[in-house]
């Protein structure tokens, strides 16, 4: 009789930095990853990431130390989050286009080792580290990394470790003003792959175009690590362009790629203006998420003879739910059914208070919170023990996302118990924004909400209640968030205000203010 594996049973087949070499040996010459620079089969990237886990281990980084990683797409940052599960550490990958003050803030959280950046962000890491009690030390993702690979031999050393060990630790802006680390296990990542290989279908020769950032779970946890899981190739894109994704879908022979709703948009402009059309032949489907896709979009879509299936999920835990091609058009709005690893519940909220014991289901139709648990699961967020505690209540992790179930099991989204929107495909927590503004001279108080956006999908307009004697300026207000703020996190529109509407208790009452579209679309 075969024993259970136990959560707290260590293992090589366990640890996620294995699959390199099971894929190297099933099929060393078969395509893994492709990038500006090179192209590599499973035996060169087994190869590299062992050579990347000599590397780190020569810097001194051993099991549960933190690797920081602010690249952008290429082969170097998958070696890296592979290496580092090798050998027991922890990734962590950054958003390329904080600033170097939210870097600081982040790095001073998770404490890593080794920062690795793109030579372009050296200025950016320099600055971010400079004011650390315990700076990591700095290498250069480009020259620096390739020179520190050739001088080392391979590691083949694959460490044990536990399904509840972690292997990533990713970061989600924070509701309360500052990021949290949502602190993910190597079962989550199997269990997400083995989700994500089940929707999609994944073979062994399909070969996927990212174009996502590998910082975002988008990119790397559900196009990418699932890819390299099946076998497959992954085609790894420096940024977003519409029509050199057609032309790479074409010359790569690309059989499916992943967007977010604004990106979905821009490639249905970009095939419209193609001419010639370009041969999309290979291409299974393509798969959405980050929001709904409108019904005229899968339309369109069906109508070019092209699959678009749809997902939606949260760092926390991955895809969530799934929505397939054949009832994109019947269930439009409905971000789907939950994958297969998983329990999903919508709850009425009036229960949540209680143990999960006492928590009652919604009624079909009825609005409840989304629940979930099982494998695919975080272990909580990082240095945080009182949110891990109101987000993870026993076995459940409470998503904060509302949401309606039908008779037949399918998902749809009315709103957010957190106040986050989403712009371009990017998660923006207000709370950080009204934080960060709030330490402005002539800010006294502010809120800031998502409004409807054609081209962004939602962008941030901020009411600002400005000191006693100051006037608002929004280009003022504009440039000095620009220094300490991502783009994406900037507030498109500044509306001055007497106060803000407010509870008995204090709490801003955002649904009193003035959400409504303007004449003039906010831009970029």
């Amino acid at each position: 009789m075969t024993r259970p594996v136990s959560p707290t049973d260590r293992s090589p087949l366990h640890n996620v930095g294995a699959w390199t070499l099971r894929r190297a040996r099933i099929g060393p010459n078969d395509l893994a990853l492709v990038d500006a620079d090179r192209s590599l089969d499973y035996r060169a990237l087994h190869e590299r990431t062992g050579r990347c886990a000599a590397l780190l281990v020569a810097r001194g980084v051993g099991r549960g130390d933190r690797v920081a990683v602010l690249l952008g797409n290429g082969t170097a940052y998958l070696e890296l989050v592979l290496a580092a599960a090798r050998i027991g550490a922890i990734a962590v990958p950054l958003n390329a286009r904080l600033t170097a003050r939210e870097v600081s803030a982040l790095l001073a959280d998770c404490t890593p080792k080794l920062l690795v950046h793109e030579p372009g962000l050296a200025d950016t890491a320099s600055a971010a580290i400079a004011a650390l009690a315990d700076p990591p030390e700095l290498l250069d993702g480009r020259a620096g990394y390739e020179a520190a690979l050739v001088a080392h031999e391979p590691r083949e050393t694959i460490e044990p470790v536990s399904p509840e060990d972690p292997m990533i630790l990713m970061y989600t802006s924070g509701t309360t003003g500052r990021p949290k680390g949502a602190l993910l296990p190597h079962r989550k990542t199997l269990f997400n792959s083995l989700n994500a290989a089940l929707f999609f279908g994944l073979r062994a020769d399909d070969r996927v175009l990212v174009t996502l950032p590998l910082f975002h779970s988008f990119g790397l946890a559900i196009l990418s690590l699932p890819t390299l899981y099946a076998g497959g190739a992954v085609f790894l894109e420096p940024r977003f362009d519409a029509a050199r994704t057609w032309r790479r879908v074409e010359e790569d022979r690309i059989t499916f790629l992943g967007g977010v709703p604004t990106q979905l948009g821009a490639l249905l402009d970009a095939l419209e203006a193609s001419t010639p059309a370009p041969d999309t032949g290979t291409l299974r489907f393509l798969f959405g998420a980050g929001a709904a896709v409108p019904l005229e979009q899968i339309r369109a879509y069906e109508a070019r003879g092209l699959v678009l299936k749809q997902g939606f999920g949260q760092t926390e835990t991955s895809i969530l739910c799934c929505l397939d091609a054949r009832d994109a058009i019947r269930k439009a709005g409905s971000v789907g059914r939950p994958v297969f690893h998983a329990e999903l519940r919508v709850v009425r909220q009036d229960t949540l208070d209680a143990e999960p014991v006492h928590w009652i289901d919604a009624a079909d139709g009825e609005t409840g919170e989304i629940v979930v648990r099982g494998p695919i699961t975080m272990l909580g967020y990082w240095n945080r023990p009182d949110e891990t505690a109101a987000t993870l209540r026993g076995e459940w992790l409470r998503t904060g996302d509302l949401a309606t179930r039908d008779g037949e099991g399918f998902v749809t989204l009315v709103g957010r118990a957190r106040d986050m929107y989403i712009s371009g495909g990017e998660n923006v927590y207000p709370a950080e924004i009204e934080a960060t503004y709030r330490e402005h001279p002539a800010v006294e108080d502010i809120a800031v909400v998502g409004v409807a956006d054609r081209r962004w999908g939602e962008v941030g307009r901020a009411f600002v209640v400005p000191q006693k004697g100051a006037a608002l300026d929004a280009e003022a207000l504009r440039a000095w968030g620009a220094e300490r703020l991502a783009a994406f996190k900037l507030p498109r529109e500044f509306v001055g205000i007497d106060e803000l509407p407010r509870t008995e208790t204090g709490k801003v009452q955002k649904h009193r203010l003035d959400t409504a579209p303007r004449e003039t679309e906010a831009t970029s």
